[in-house]
């Protein structure tokens, strides 16, 4: 399950990894939350939506993006606020959590740490052979935080399997 959290709109989407780098979208969508509403009731919409989407689809694992300082603090803190409810909700129900850097996820998918919005937009319509591309933005990236995880997990289940055996993962 890949999350891109917002407390005005959070991205939400689950693929299933297949053979290799094949990635298969299984759904996306986007919560959105009233920005006329207190905090604690935008939480808990958000919380109730998250929940709802862990219940129904039963994700081995989520991928969210890391929260950074984007130079609003406003924005930062409602958005460290949503991450919170949506690690939360994993942390729940034993889900293993990975967070990712936006210049993360788009060195992964696009091979370019710098891509703008429309070019992960188009990457993702073509790496999940998707009709049209998801709208709006938030959808496309939590496509995109999804399938990071789907291709960088490999690499991060042998590194733990290096270090937890004692060797040298360089």
């Amino acid at each position: 399950m890949g999350i891109d959290p917002g407390l005005t709109r959070c991205g939400l989407s689950v693929v299933q990894a297949g053979r290799g780098r094949e990635v298969l979208p299984v759904a996306v969508g986007v919560v959105r939350t009233p920005t006329g509403e207190e905090l604690p009731d935008r939480l808990l919409r958000l919380s109730n939506a998250v929940n709802e989407w862990m219940d129904d689809y039963r994700p081995d694992v989520v991928a969210v993006e890391r929260v950074f300082e984007r130079g609003n603090v406003s924005t930062v803190i409602h958005t460290a606020h949503a991450s919170g409810v949506l690690v939360l909700a994993a942390a729940q129900r034993g889900i293993p959590v990975h967070m990712y850097t936006p210049s993360e996820v788009k060195k992964a998918v696009s091979g370019n740490g710098r891509a703008d919005k429309r070019q992960m937009t188009s990457m993702i319509t073509r790496i999940l052979g998707l009709s049209e591309p998801p709208k709006p933005a938030d959808a496309a990236d939590a496509l995109a935080l999804a399938v990071c995880h789907c291709w960088r997990a490999p690499l991060l289940a042998r590194t733990a399997a290096l270090l937890n055996s004692g060797g040298d993962p360089s």
